[in-house]
């Protein structure tokens, strides 16, 4: 297995405890911010519980035919149910197929694992038919829901299971795992990704930095009327919307921040952020408000059709007519 990541010491020894008193929950709802590794935790637990002969301290022997088939990525009592295309609803048809097959007795010795990630995907009869492997558990059956939004799943279905959270590290500690990892700007890319240690390392790999700050002196030259909004729509909707509409809704939050705290505005993130407080001693509060609401609209309509650059052009234009006021 891969070394225990450090942010997770405190809920893998909850785990082991389950295992110590074999006290296993039927379901288990792993949650927390993207980039902790929730399915990193889920996939660990189960070879655990796939394991014929694993330590108190919940390491798996390595040796037995389980956990060779595991290494191999073919065990069979192992169920993962996730969407077909990220961000795609989990179906029905999964769901029913999943219900058939934890009727039959496990494979091997051990317990059967189903993980579904990300849980918050299944939709209103995908996650009406799963309610039926919650209300009639099966012999050595163990349910893994892993989730970044909690929220959003059923009560129903929330409510029948052991909760698990995961929470980022102090941002101390994650840039001190990145720099371990010789990431450079880490401690600019801990605070981009909210001290979320894996979301930071994809950042870094991804030269995510390097696209923010260029959105950034693009929305500033919107402001400053330099370039036309709806050109920038048309540059920005090849990007991916998710990330950009948490950077442009994080920007208004510090504008907002900085009309309250004149004196004593926020230390932004990142240094080209600084010209946020001379913006913000000509906005309006109210118009900084309503994009903000916008902002949110748009954030919620993310698992849709939507046409990202009509969306982009309504923020924009929105933020153009702002700073005419």
């Amino acid at each position: 297995m891969k070394p225990l990541l450090p942010w997770q010491q405190t809920q893998w020894r909850q785990l082991c405890g389950y295992l110590r008193q074999r006290r296993i929950p039927q379901a288990l709802l792993i949650s927390g911010n993207k980039g902790l590794g929730k399915r990193e935790l889920a996939e660990r637990f189960a070879a655990v519980l796939l394991c014929r002969a694993p330590s108190a301290e919940g390491e798996v022997c390595g040796s037995c035919q389980a956990c060779k088939l595991h290494a191999a990525g073919n065990h069979p009592d192992l169920l993962v149910v996730a969407p077909e295309e990220p961000g795609k609803a989990i179906g029905i048809t999964p769901i029913r197929e999943l219900i058939a097959d934890i009727q039959l007795k496990p494979q091997y010795d051990a317990h059967r694992v189903v993980i579904i990630d990300p849980a918050e995907q299944l939709n209103r009869a995908s996650a009406n038919a799963f309610l039926k492997c919650l209300e009639e558990p099966t012999e050595r059956t163990v349910i893994i829901l892993v989730t970044a939004n909690p929220a959003r799943l059923p009560i129903t279905i929330a409510s029948r299971c052991q909760r698990l959270a995961l929470m980022p590290p102090a941002r101390a500690a994650a840039v001190a795992w990145l720099q371990a990892r010789s990431v450079a700007d880490a401690d600019a890319l801990a605070a981009l990704a909210q001290n979320a240690p894996l979301t930071a390392l994809a950042y870094a790999e991804e030269q995510v930095l390097t696209t923010r700050n260029g959105c950034f002196k693009a929305w500033l030259d919107i402001a400053r009327r330099r370039v036309s909004p709806v050109a920038i729509a048309e540059d920005w909707q090849k990007l991916p919307l998710s990330p950009l509409l948490s950077w442009l809704t994080g920007w208004v939050i510090e504008l907002v921040k900085c009309k309250f705290q004149p004196q004593n505005p926020p230390t932004p993130p990142a240094s080209a952020e600084r010209p946020l407080q001379e913006l913000a001693e000509r906005l309006d509060l109210k118009g900084l408000y309503r994009l903000y609401d916008l902002l949110l609209a748009a954030r919620e309509r993310l698992d849709s059709q939507i046409n990202k650059q009509m969306m982009l052009e309504e923020i924009l234009i929105q933020w153009t007519e702002l700073n005419r006021s």
